[in-house]
């Protein structure tokens, strides 16, 4: 089977680019466990200074795959609490990240793709991507992204967006801080090179410690997070197995609307 995950050196930087393009690189065990796993190599390996996350083909990431969604919808409250907390892992192991971490949003991103976005330090997006936060359609609430993407863009924001579900673009994207730059897709690599090349005038450990200063200063500790985390899985797992929850899912899975959702 071909890797969820591209890994490739070009100099100091490390591209790790989702591979999943005919489903939009949507999440499933595999690319959770894969991510994670290049990240931690990335973290012990001392040649590599910065990261960049990107995705294959048009989308940067849906979120949940079907499947796994499927899978989930069928799974226990305990399973499910434990697949949740597979993903806190990869967004915490990531957030904490101790050297640079570039988003290069290529194309839309959807409920966890969003939450990558937001765990990055630097996000830039190509014009003509959109984003969601889009739980609530199916009787759930982004609950494992949380607190990274209320992080990103506020408190404020993020009732809005998690409580409405609405699809935004680019310019909105980057107006409420999930973006850092849109430009437009023929200018996004010059963007990301440009900020790569500034990057590499900071000392790494400066780097590293005002990375951990900024998340201290908000608050923001391993500890807090995998407190945080640990709440949020509970969460979603409890949401996933109630009636709203498998009413949503189901709805979504077999392609028409939930019954709140009609007329």
């Amino acid at each position: 089977m071909e890797a969820s995950i591209l890994i490739e050196r070009r100099g100091p930087v490390a591209w790790l680019t989702l591979n999943r393009p005919h489903l939009h690189n949507a999440f499933d065990d595999a690319l959770v466990a894969e991510l994670t796993t290049a990240l931690r190599a990335a973290e012990r390996d001392s040649t590599v200074r910065a990261v960049v996350l990107t995705g294959a083909g048009a989308s940067f990431s849906a979120g949940a795959d079907l499947n796994w969604m499927r899978g989930m919808a069928k799974a226990s409250e305990a399973e499910n609490r434990a697949d949740s907390l597979r993903l806190a892992e990869l967004l915490r192991t990531l957030d904490f990240f101790p050297k640079p971490a570039i988003a290069r949003v290529n194309g839309s991103a959807y409920g966890g793709g969003v939450g990558l976005i937001a765990a990055c330090d630097i996000a830039i997006g190509a014009e003509g991507a959109k984003f969601a936060l889009s739980e609530v359609k199916l009787g759930l609430v982004p609950a494992v992204i949380s607190p990274y993407v209320t992080a990103a863009i506020g408190a404020r924001h993020a009732r809005r967006l998690f409580i409405s579900g609405e699809v935004f673009d680019a310019m909105e994207a980057a107006r409420i801080g999930l973006l850092h730059q849109c430009v437009s897709a023929a200018q996004l690599d010059d963007a990301v090179d440009r900020t790569l090349h500034f990057l590499a005038k900071g000392g790494p450990t400066a780097q590293r410690e005002a990375k951990q200063l900024a998340l201290r200063i908000t608050g923001l500790t391993p500890e807090n997070a995998m407190r945080l985390d640990a709440e949020n899985a509970a969460l979603i797992a409890r949401l996933r197995v109630s009636e709203e929850g498998q009413q949503g899912l189901s709805a979504f899975l077999e392609k028409h609307a939930p019954p709140w959702a009609k007329e």
